[in-house]
């Protein structure tokens, strides 16, 4: 099964910053290398829904809640995937996770909390 490490999530105020990372560290390089990757947020009551992806061009998609305040980026030589996060909204409250691959044949992460008070 594919390992994957996730940090970052913690309380923070409205406008707020929060760093999350996800590491495969028992991964291949070239295989880490070789998925898409991406970030999801599922809130209370809601289901899992996009909020970032990035491409093996390094070309990153963003839900249109989060554009211009989050940054996905990929460092295939560290195994790992970041997500930045800025202006945090209550509403962004909820778990975060990372998925390495695209479609039903993706691996997810066990998630992180995230949770932003007004």
């Amino acid at each position: 099964q594919v390992y994957l490490v996730e940090s970052g999530g913690g309380s923070v105020q409205a406008g707020g910053s929060l760093r999350l990372s996800c590491k495969a560290p028992r991964m291949i390089t070239s295989v880490f290398r070789s998925n898409i990757k991406g970030w999801y947020r599922q809130a209370p009551g809601k289901q899992r829904e996009l909020v970032a992806a990035i491409n093996l061009d390094d070309e990153a998609r963003y839900a249109d809640f989060v554009k211009g305040r989050f940054t996905i980026a990929s460092d295939n030589s560290r195994k790992t995937v970041s997500l930045q996060m800025n202006s945090l909204k209550p509403e962004g409250t909820g778990g975060y996770y990372c998925k390495l691959g695209g479609g039903d044949s993706g691996s997810w992460g066990q998630g992180t909390q995230v949770s932003v008070s007004s």
